[in-house]
C-alpha cells in the first residue's frame, strides 16, 4: 500500500481517482472509516460494510433526495425510483418488479447466449484480421448489454449507435465537463419524449419496458409524462453502463491472470462464483449518495442534518471484518455478502439481469476465445478500450 496520511483527504470516486482508489480504501477502513471530502460540494463518506448496510436500512435518517448521483447525471430531476423515498418509493418500484423477476429473466437467456456467442466470434474474427489484437470492450463488453437491454426495453435497433456516446457523455464526462453531460442529458430526454409520444399515438402492446412505463398507474392515476421520462432516463443509463463495466472489468482481470482464466475454462460451474467476486472487488458502482435528514453519529463521527453522505460500497466490499483477505480476488470465494447491488429498499432492481448477462457473457467468451492477455497499462474501471492479444487454438 502506498504511504498516506492518517485520513484520506478530498476523497474522490470518479475518473482518474479510481486508478488508486483501493489504496484509499485500506486507509479509510483501518484509520478513518468516516471522513470528509470537499469534492462535489462537500460530503461525509462512510466506508465500513455494516455502517453502509445500516444506512441503507434507515431512510428516515438517510434520504436519497435530491439524488443518489453525485454529481448529477445530466439532470436535476429525481430519477424514478432510485431518487424517491418511502412511502412513495414502493409504488414506483412495484411497476418494474415483474420485468426483473428470475422467471422473466430466464426467458431472456437464449437470446443473451446467442448474442454473446456472436459477439465472441466477432472478437475472434477481428483478432484474426489484426495480428491477434482486438478491443474486447468495443466488440464485446459494451454491445452485449446494449443488445440485451434494448430488446427488453423496446429501443429500436437502428438507434444503438447513438447510445454509447450518450452513456460516455453523461456518466464519464460529467465530473470534468458538466456542460457536455447536461447537453447529452437533454438529447436523451428528447429521444424518450419522442419515443413515448410515438408509442402513445400508435397504441398497441409491444410487451416491453417502454410499454410497461406508459401503461402503468400509481394509486389509480396514470403516470405523468415527466414521470415516464424519468423512468426511461434512469433505466437507459443503468441498463447499458454498469453491466458493460462489469464485463470489461472481469475480462481485464482474467487477461492478467492466466491461471484464473484456465481455472474457469476447466470449471465453468465456478463462473457464477467468479462473477460475484468480480462484482465485489471491481464493482461498477463504487459509491452512491444520500442526504442526512437529522443529526446522527457513525463511528463516533457526527453528521449534521442536511449534509450529503456518500456510502462507499467499494470500500465496504473490501472490509476485513467481513471478508477474509479482502483485497485478494478469489474466483471461487463462497461467502460473498457484497454491496455491489446496494442494499435495503433501493437494492438494484436489475441485479438478476446483470448477473445473468455477466455469467453467460463470460461462459460464451471463454468457450470461443482460446486465451487472451493484456498489453498492460489498461485501467480496471470504466468502459473504455480494452485491447487484448488473442491466442490461437
Amino acid at each position: 500500500m502506498s504511504q498516506k496520511s492518517e485520513a484520506v483527504n478530498d476523497f474522490d470516486f470518479h475518473g482518474k481517482a479510481l486508478d488508486n482508489i483501493f489504496d484509499d480504501y485500506e486507509v479509510m477502513l483501518s484509520k478513518c472509516p468516516v471522513g470528509h471530502s470537499d469534492k462535489y460540494g462537500g460530503f461525509t463518506y462512510v466506508a465500513k460494510s455494516e455502517d453502509i448496510f445500516a444506512a441503507e436500512q434507515d431512510p428516515d435518517t438517510f434520504s436519497v433526495a435530491p439524488s443518489m448521483m453525485l454529481p448529477s447525471f445530466g439532470t436535476d430531476d429525481a430519477l424514478i425510483p432510485i431518487d424517491i423515498d418511502p412511502p412513495a418509493h414502493a409504488a414506483y418500484r412495484k411497476i418494474l418488479l415483474p420485468l426483473f423477476t428470475p422467471m422473466n429473466i430466464a426467458k431472456l437467456e437464449p437470446g443473451i447466449a446467442s448474442s454473446a456467442k456472436q459477439l465472441a466470434e466477432d472478437v475472434a474474427a477481428a483478432a484474426e484480421q489484426n495480428n491477434g489484437v482486438a478491443d474486447v470492450s468495443k466488440l464485446f463488453a459494451r454491445p452485449l448489454p446494449t443488445i440485451v437491454f434494448s430488446r427488453l426495453a423496446g429501443y429500436p435497433e437502428e438507434d444503438w449507435p447513438l447510445f454509447d456516446q450518450w452513456v460516455d457523455d453523461i456518466i464519464y464526462r460529467r465530473t470534468k465537463e458538466p456542460d457536455v453531460a447536461w447537453a447529452a442529458g437533454d438529447k436523451l430526454m428528447e429521444y424518450f419524449d419522442g419515443m413515448i409520444k410515438k408509442r402513445e399515438a400508435e397504441g398497441g402492446d409491444h410487451d416491453d419496458l417502454i410499454d410497461k412505463v406508459i401503461n402503468s398507474r400509481i394509486d389509480g392515476r396514470e403516470l405523468t409524462h415527466k414521470e415516464k421520462l424519468s423512468y426511461c432516463f434512469l433505466l437507459f443509463l443503468a441498463g447499458l453502463d454498469t453491466t458493460a463495466w462489469g464485463l470489461r472489468a472481469s475480462l481485464w482481470y482474467l487477461a492478467q491472470n492466466p491461471k484464473a482464466q484456465q481455472q474457469l475454462r476447466d470449471n465453468p460451474d465456478q463462473i457464477p462464483m467468479a462473477v460475484e467476486e468480480f462484482l465485489r472487488t471491481l464493482s461498477p458502482v463504487q459509491a452512491m449518495a444520500r442526504t442526512c435528514l437529522k443529526d446522527t453519529e457513525i463511528q463516533g463521527q457526527e453528521i449534521k442534518e442536511g449534509e450529503r453522505v456518500v456510502l462507499v460500497f467499494g470500500a465496504g466490499n473490501r472490509d476485513p471484518e467481513i471478508f477474509e483477505d479482502p483485497n485478494e480476488i478469489k474466483i471461487d470465494r463462497e461467502d460473498n455478502r457484497h454491496l455491489a447491488f446496494g442494499g435495503g429498499i433501493h437494492r438494484c432492481l436489475g441485479s438478476n439481469l446483470a448477473r445473468k448477462e455477466l455469467v453467460i457473457g463470460l461462459e460464451e467468451f471463454l468457450k470461443r476465445i482460446p486465451s487472451f492477455e493484456t498489453g498492460g497499462g489498461e485501467v480496471w474501471h470504466g468502459v473504455g478500450p480494452l485491447t487484448l492479444r488473442i491466442g490461437k487454438e
